[in-house]
């Protein structure tokens, strides 16, 4: 038998020597199993091996020949032997050495085995032939027998097709599985059940079309790598499928701007030079190939002069996916009641009963699969890193010293996909957005710092000659105190509290909704450019996919309805004797039982009720929390007011209000984290069909919770302290010992402005800056304290020979945007919402984001693995969240103004009750009146002389009638005609912003005028291509017609009268034939 084809002449010794212990041990063949140009299945005596002669071959145990799974036994590419002392070894279908890649030159092969095949492969970025991309990785854990640890196997089956593999043929790669019925008694069934379901779901992906190669000689202990590559056959079939849109050859100009617009770009693209990013994909484009859905049939009408990259990565990682999620495994081997596995592991097989088939999704959930995800395109650091996109994305994106650039958008959509690209461009659209509000609002402010020493409401106040006595803040411990000592808080009120805040409130309003349109826009010049302009259609494929666990829950439905009709009909003695072969039938097909039914709203009813109960739980939770804080106000001024030191008495407001801030600001943080995970769970008890629902009900829950989380506080400062306190003598108390907290005499706004901006603050810096930075940062320092305790030699050994899956299995794994997006929806609350407490709001604002857009793409780039891309032409539901928080700022914004500032009591005062049509004596006019004596007993202040002097009368902040009248302490008419002012102003507000906003939204077009002309233009190209093309064809018929009729013709002049022989006329008639 041959061990080689095309054998010359001066091999050397040692290849003779093998060729002659192969020719003396041939054996029988073993049938079509064994390849033409193999070795067959022999047996070599001990003594023939122990010379050295076969380095390179790995050896088995004697006892192992009886193993269920021999066609395992694979040849050891690191050709090392075991043990002197085993008994022969057996070699199964070993490939010839050249088909395998081991030979290279003309000189012995084993001189080639000392190459490093780390390198051919670019370590882990190809399969171990070098020639074959990996697309995909799957990860699983396995357990080793200190008997399978002595086997370590690698083999290359680089050509070997995925269809010539039989299904139970193990995959090619680094140390095929072993199995080790026979050789271990004590079996882990669970590991058993999970690896023969992982062999039936990839040989389901060899029969797909995919190629696999597995590997399991690693760096990291317990871990199998399983390489996914895509051909070029299932990638052309699965993006006709998938109906993904390619560049074909015609190519055609952009339209450009003429004349002055023309130049306007031209010269604003000189300014913007230096900060545009130094990328290809981000140069300005005059010309854009016409795309059009990839179809084999139309081949010819794309440019597939370069295979390797007419499919890029990203996309090729998204058609893998799409077979993943699709292919399935229907069989776990212990629960078919086989062996030891159906006494003993009772609940797995209850739980394989109720399941009938499993996708990627349901194989990661239930631990067949510890992760799945694409490669990294490379290293991003080094000095002799090839060139890559994610090097490229570092340098120019993912760097704090970038920050003042643009982003390079197409280039992130082309590495990292559709979705996380329309999610950096939206929110590189919001921070640019950000820049006018933000110097409107440092206006805002400045004016106020202007006109602070002019508002004559803080003048009054301020001035001690008033000698203005206010009533005490609490009962007994709090005495009588001067007006004037609130003189700061006054001043300070007036840079947030002026007429300028109105315009500001309007103006964000505005600003929201050109907002808005502007990203509407900017999304459609995404989707002309990205080629996601008919998206719709795969949009709705995609939507009506059922998730796996939804799959399941109806499976196990079915399950149960029909064992409910089974035990109510009769049952004959031989159905009785099939009914587990028949239920085992029907469990395999699970597909057709879930056919015709679905989950109806009384099965999801307990779901429901669950999360009604819990998000009324969770909200009354954050409620509680808050009243929990007013309490802490409360007792501790009052604690503060009896302080000895004069310092602590003067200051109990401020630092009443900065402790309670913070207290607020740590339960944010901490129930955001918790609200998260338990909206994720309620989400998931629901059972959602699709993953477009399961995102949009998770996004929905997750925002309720965390909007009510961070704004609760906010609110109660805003509508709510201050209103319900009573009046001196009748105060409102809390279980009948703390009075209601009131506001400053300045107003609340000021306490709001305050409030706002440390939540607002805090919660940028910790939760989403810090904790985003630190726990990556601290991970890795984990890891590399880790590998430093190891020996230098192992740790230099252990970094140099790492492949690029197990670098990027280290990585944190994807969670998806709902994270990003919420932080930033919750900021642009904080921007819009009480914007008129705080003008400074879009300025911290911006400054958050230059540094987020930077730190969420180190993040992506460096710390997470590379996420499947996704195809979406928009940021889906979040643009109706943000639509309708923009809708409630502009109700939100009004009760400020009217309510909480002092900018309504000031106009009525002005236009109703000044004397001399100024601002002079407004403080007066909102004091009341109160006489000492109609304290209730036990609530007057202990030292009443604190002052100096006896108080008969002591002013507090409300709209009533003095004590010497008829009516004292009744509400007085000044108090319902600012009310009536209050409420007008609100409704004037709200619908008046309301039309200029919904006025922008009318007046700005949703699509560019020139992208729409574009894409008119495209389908108009469209449509000529494929009229050339049937011209072509119908001229090509005529000339293939006009042929055949004139051949037809030579061939009928023959007479049979001519004297030409039989054969001669054959070989014309034949001629005819062939030339037509």
């Amino acid at each position: 038998m041959k061990l080689f084809r095309g054998e010359k002449e001066g091999r050397k010794e040692g290849e003779d020597s093998a060729k002659h212990f192969f020719r003396q041990a041939q054996p029988p063949r073993l049938g079509s199993e064994m390849e033409t140009d193999g070795i067959d299945l022999h047996r070599i005596p001990r003594e023939s091996y122990t010379d050295g002669s076969f380095h390179g071959v790995e050896f088995l145990p004697e006892d192992f020949r009886d193993s269920p799974n021999e066609r395992t036994m694979r040849v050891n590419e690191k050709y090392s032997t075991l043990p002197a002392d085993e008994k022969g070894i057996h070699i199964i279908n070993i490939r010839a050495i050249e088909d395998i890649g081991y030979v290279r030159t003309e000189s012995t092969f084993l001189n080639s085995f000392s190459q490093d095949p780390d390198a051919n492969c670019k370590y882990g970025l190809y399969f171990r032939d070098g020639k074959r991309k990996v697309d995909y990785i799957l990860v699983y854990h396995y357990k080793k027998s200190s008997f399978s640890r002595t086997l370590t196997r690698r083999i290359h089956f680089n050509d070997l097709g995925p269809r010539s593999l039989k299904q139970d043929q193990p995959l090619p790669g680094k140390a095929g599985q072993v199995n080790m019925h026979d050789s271990e008694p004590h079996m882990d069934y669970h590991e058993d059940d999970k690896r023969v379901r992982r062999e039936e779901y990839e040989n389901n992906l060899m029969q797909a079309g995919l190629e696999l190669e597995r590997d399991e000689d690693t760096k990291i202990h317990g871990l199998g790598f399983v390489k996914i590559h895509a051909p070029w056959n299932v990638l052309c079939r699965e993006a006709e499928f998938m109906k993904l849109k390619m560049p074909t050859k015609k190519v055609y100009q952009i339209h450009q701007p003429h004349g002055l617009l023309k130049k306007i770009n031209s010269v604003i693209q000189k300014i913007t030079e230096p900060i545009q990013p130094k990328v290809a994909e981000h140069k300005h484009q005059t010309v854009k190939r016409l795309s059009y859905p990839f179809s084999r049939e139309k081949q010819h009408l794309f440019d597939l002069s370069d295979r390797d990259s007419f499919f890029d990565s990203k996309t090729r990682s998204t058609i893998v996916y799409e077979i993943l999620k699709r292919t399935t495994c229907t069989k776990a081997k212990y629960s078919m009641g086989q062996g030891e596995g159906r006494k003993k592991e009772t609940t797995l097989l209850n739980k394989r009963r109720k399941c009938g088939k499993y996708g990627i999704t349901s194989l990661l959930a239930n631990g067949v699969y510890s992760a799945a995800y694409p490669l990294h395109d490379g290293d991003y650091e080094g000095e002799h890193v090839e060139h890559n996109d994610r090097k490229l994305l570092c340098e120019e994106w993912a760097s704090y010293g970038v920050f003042y650039k643009y982003q390079p958008i197409d280039l992130v959509r082309k590495y990292f996909g559709e979705k996380i690209g329309l999610y950096f461009a939206w929110l590189g659209v919001y921070t640019q957005m950000l820049i006018p509000a933000s110097i409107v609002g440092i206006i805002v402010f400045l004016y106020g710092c202007a006109t602070v020493d002019e508002n004559i409401p803080s003048m009054e106040m301020c001035d001690q000659r008033n000698n203005i006595t206010m009533c005490p803040l609490c009962d007994r411990t709090c005495s009588y105190w001067k007006l004037s000592s609130a003189c700061a808080t006054s001043r300070a009120s007036h840079l947030f509290d002026n007429p300028a805040t109105v315009f500001f409130s309007v103006f964000m309003a505005l600003w929201a909704a050109t907002f808005m349109e502007h990203w509407k826009r900017k999304q459609m010049r995404l989707n002309y450019r990205w080629d996601l302009t008919g998206f719709e259609e795969e949009e709705e494929a995609v939507k009506d996919h059922p998730r796996a666990e939804y799959e399941a829950k109806v499976l196990e439905k079915s399950l149960r309805k029909e064992s409910k009709n089974k035990e109510k009909g009769p049952q004959l003695p031989e159905e009785a004797a099939n009914k587990w072969r028949q239920r085992v039938k029907r469990v395999m097909a699970g597909v057709k039982l879930t056919e015709k039914e679905k989950l109806t709203w009384k099965d999801r009813f307990p779901a429901y009720f669950t999360n009604f109960v819990s998000i009324i739980f969770m909200i009354g939770l954050t409620f509680a929390i808050v009243f929990g804080v007013i309490i802490y106000r409360i007792s501790t001024a009052a604690a503060l007011a009896i302080s000895s030191t004069p310092g602590g008495r003067s200051n109990v407001r401020v630092t009443v209000t900065a402790t309670a801030v913070i207290i607020n600001l740590v339960v944010i943080i901490i129930l955001d984290e918790v609200y998260g995970c338990i909206a994720r769970w309620l989400t998931q008890i629901e059972v959602p069909k699709t993953d477009k629902s399961f995102e949009e009900r998770l996004i929905f829950k997750a925002f309720l919770l965390k909007f009510v989380n961070a704004y609760t506080p906010i609110f109660y400062v805003a509508f709510f302290k201050g209103r319900f306190v009573g009046r001196p003598g009748d105060y409102v108390y809390i279980f009948h010992s703390f009075r209601m907290e009131e506001c400053a005499p300045g107003g609340c706004l000021m306490e709001l402005c305050i409030q706002l901006s440390i939540i607002m603050l805090g919660k940028q810096l910790i939760q989403n800056n810090l904790f985003e930075i630190g726990i990556p940062k601290m991970k890795k320092f984990i890891r590399y304290l880790k590998s430093k305790r190891r020996r230098p030699g192992d740790h230099e050994e252990y970094l140099k020979k790492k492949q690029r899956y197990e670098v990027d299995y280290n990585l944190e794994p994807f969670a998806g945007l709902t994270p990003e997006y919420m932080e930033m929806i919750i900021q642009f609350g904080f921007v819009t919402l009480f914007v008129a407490s705080f003008p400074l709001a879009p300025l911290f604002a911006l400054l958050n984001n230059i540094i987020e857009i930077r730190l969420d793409a180190k993040k992506f780039v460096t710390e997470l693995r590379r996420p499947v891309a996704v195809r979406a032409k928009d940021i889906g539901i979040w643009y109706n969240i943000l639509r309708g928080v923009g809708k409630l700022a502009v109700i939100i914004n009004a009760f400020v103004i009217s309510f909480t500032s002092d900018f309504i009591p000031r106009l009525v005062y002005l236009y109703m009750y000044s004397e001399s049509g100024t601002m002079h004596g407004f403080v007066n006019h909102t004091l009341s009146y109160f006489n000492v004596s109609d304290f209730q007993d036990g609530t007057a202040p202990n030292d009443a002389m604190e002052l100096g002097y006896p108080v008969q009368i002591c002013r507090y902040k409300d709209y009533r009638d003095p004590p010497w009248s008829e009516t004292k302490y009744d509400i007085a008419k000044d108090f319902w005609a600012v009310l009536a002012a209050r409420l007008a102003f609100v409704i004037v507000f709200q619908n008046l912003v309301m039309f200029m906003s919904d006025f922008v939204d009318w007046i700005i077009p949703d699509i560019p005028k020139d992208i729409s002309q574009q894409i008119h233009k495209e389908k108009v190209l469209m449509v000529e291509v494929f009229m050339k093309e049937e011209q072509g064809k119908l001229q090509l018929l005529e000339n293939w017609g006009g042929k055949e009729k004139r051949k037809g013709e030579n061939c009928n002049n023959h007479s049979p009268r001519s004297s030409m022989s039989h054969r001669g006329s054959a070989s014309s008639i034949h001629s005819c034939h062939v030339e037509v």
